[in-house]
């Protein structure tokens, strides 16, 4: 009986998956974005997550728990810099995947698996909301009805720009002459 073992075993012996799973973190921290399949990035979140969530604590005991899972110095390196600084603050969901298709040759879902504090473009999203409001009615009946705030702000900004206007004519003339 299978009863509660519930991750993918993705084809492989126990050995292999597991390496398998460290070298893809190991590139996932150093690129900060790989291409795999669906179903290996499935398995990769849930290996690589709690990893990063380790590297938050910055000991020697959370190094050696890593480094036993990884084997790669330059990535522990990486892990426990620039990633611990940038995901210091995040409660987790450290990673985004991000479905492209199917794989021509043999109809695999193919995906990105990416670090999300290290994806410029959705950040810049995030930073620069466009304000606009838009409004039911139509063009035509867009006028605002008399007495109403609208109409008192709308005829308000309109004086303060024709008296605007008519503050630097004189200072136009006069430079005008001047020259």
């Amino acid at each position: 009986m299978r009863h509660n073992k519930k991750f993918n075993h993705l084809n492989r012996t126990a050995s292999h998956r597991h390496a398998m799973l460290a070298n893809m973190t190991i590139s996932l921290i150093m690129h900060k974005r790989i291409t795999t399949t669906l179903a290996k990035a499935k398995a990769l979140k849930k290996y690589a997550e709690p990893l990063i969530t380790r590297c938050k604590d910055d000991s020697t005991h959370s190094r050696r728990v890593v480094f036993s899972y990884l084997q790669n110095k330059e990535a522990l390196k990486e892990l426990f810099g620039p990633v611990a600084a940038k995901v210091g603050d995040r409660p987790g969901g450290y990673t985004r995947i991000i479905k492209l298709g199917y794989r021509s040759g043999d109809a695999a879902q193919i995906c990105f698996i990416e670090l999300v504090d290290f994806d410029e473009n959705m950040a810049k999203g995030d930073t620069k909301k466009k304000a606009t409001r838009r409004s039911r009615r139509s063009k035509g009946a867009a006028a605002p009805a008399e007495g109403t705030a609208e109409a008192t702000t709308a005829e308000a900004t309109a004086t303060e720009a024709t008296e605007a206007a008519a503050a630097e004519a004189p200072a136009k003339e006069e430079a005008a002459k001047a020259e």
